[in-house]
């Protein structure tokens, strides 16, 4: 072995971490030398034992700790030189924002500034190679790309409305087939999610529709209406096309992802508004007859095909376009906020935890994800109601046609701001069961696709 200078300090930490002098260091010497360096992340020390651990005997000799310090050190070159962007061998606070802002996540030259003060230890506000390796040896893998991959706003969660779908997939998955299995675990874990909370949905679309001031509807009396008149199994009426159109909808919905994401690379809010306004105007005219499916009579339609027949038949093609505008409209607000909220709690945790892990574990991850589109439901819940009551216009009364303006003031006017919000409750209390369904049956998906 030469004896280089990263040898000798190698052989320096290896000395200072086996506190017992028996030529070996265990996972308790080594999570005891880390707190010691000031370096407190959950089960970085079983990581590295884990890692480097060639003979499996739960510890590592100096060879085995040599080894994994520099397979991981020409990591941690590779990160620095494609940081490096300028190949003056410093990273500025610039090249930090750039590289982030290529892996998608927009920082403030302030959080910049942050993140380069923290490996700094000569006060230039530049962080060379030895600094930068310093910082990163005994943190197992953390760098911008790992806290890039954790936060990828690539959540399954299907709320019940619109289902979220990974918005980026790396070359790997997508050279390996890898994103065909996500998609598919996706689709299946948001049919199961949907199925499970149907009656919630259909009971939403029941208030929106018919509740007013004059005409109260309870979730109890609710659902004993609708048992009443067609039996339990009604309470699943327009499940089936809800189910049906989650295929189109993710395909469509990925496809134009990423045409968009080429065209303006920092603007994902835009591609993943521009992928759902796609999706909408292709599978629009399946979110109609699903409205009409879900407040069908008992034996007014004896399918999909003959709702789709007597539609046609009696109102015309552009009856399958009814409430588009407000449902264009509503995906502006819609994503606008989900991704705003989701950023703001990711960067709130970074800044409170990243310094200990990059990975901010399932429930956080479920929690933020949950959180942010039910705020941007929250926010486009008014022309979600309107979107389903001209949905439903023909149905219920077919010379009152009203257009968005004339219904929004007919609603306020009628029943007050919060007419507006009729069926929130049973649209909220789907939130978490419909998240939780979809999030396990994903992970259930992914096992069994094999996906990593």
């Amino acid at each position: 072995l030469r004896n280089t200078p990263f040898e000798r300090s190698y052989q320096d930490l290896f000395e200072r971490l086996d506190t017992n002098q028996d030529g070996k260091v265990d996972v308790a010497e080594l999570r005891a030398g880390l707190k010691a360096m000031g370096i407190f992340r959950l089960g970085a020390a079983q990581k590295i034992v884990s890692s480097g651990d060639q003979n499996k005997d739960g510890s590592l000799d100096f060879n085995e700790f040599s080894k994994y310090l520099k397979d991981h050190e020409k990591k941690l070159r590779l990160t620095f030189k494609s940081l490096d962007r300028n190949n003056d061998g410093r990273i500025d606070a610039s090249e930090i924002q750039q590289s982030l802002a290529e892996l998608g996540m927009d920082v403030s030259r302030e959080n910049a500034l942050k993140i380069l003060q923290s490996m700094d230890i000569d006060g230039t506000m530049m962080v060379d190679w030895n600094e930068w390796r310093e910082h990163f040896l005994l943190h197992p893998a953390q760098n911008l790309e790992e806290i890039m991959r954790y936060w990828k706003h690539s959540t399954v969660l299907d709320i019940g409305d619109s289902l979220a779908i990974p918005d980026e997939f790396t070359e790997e998955e997508k050279s390996s087939g890898g994103w065909w299995k996500q998609l598919v675990a996706g689709a299946v874990a948001g049919a199961v999610s949907r199925t499970g909370t149907a009656p919630l949905d259909r009971m939403k679309v029941f208030m929106q529709v018919h509740s007013s001031k004059t005409n109260r509807i309870s979730l109890i009396g609710g659902f004993k209406q609708m048992i009443i008149e067609g039996g339990i199994t009604s309470l699943w009426r327009g499940n089936g096309i809800n189910v049906l159109k989650i295929a189109p909808e993710t395909a469509i919905k990925f496809m134009s992802y990423e045409q968009g994401k080429n065209i303006e690379t920092h603007k994902r809010f835009m591609a993943g508004s521009l992928a759902g306004a796609t999706a909408q105007t292709a599978i629009y005219p399946m979110e109609v007859l699903k409205t009409r499916l879900t407040l069908r009579k008992t034996g007014q339609y004896s399918g999909m095909f003959d709702c789709a027949k007597k539609i046609l038949r009696k109102e015309g093609v552009m009856a399958f376009y009814k409430g588009y505008i407000p449902n264009l409209v509503g995906i502006i607000p819609y994503a606008g906020i989900d991704l705003a909220v989701y950023e703001s709690l990711k960067n709130a945790w970074l800044s409170y935890h990243a310094k200990d892990s990059a990975n901010p574990g399932v429930l956080v991850l479920v929690a933020c994800g949950t959180i942010s589109s039910t705020c941007g439901q929250l926010a486009s819940y008014p022309l979600a109601l309107v979107r389903t009551r001209m949905q439903a216009q023909a149905s219920l009364d077919a010379t009152d046609q009203s257009s968005m303006s004339t219904l929004i003031k007919k609603i306020i006017a009628k029943d007050g701001f919060f007419g507006l919000y009729r069926g929130i409750l049973p649209n909220f209390m789907k939130v978490i069961p419909a998240v939780s369904i979809s999030y396990v049956v994903y992970e259930y998906m992914k096992t069994g696709l094999g996906i990593k």
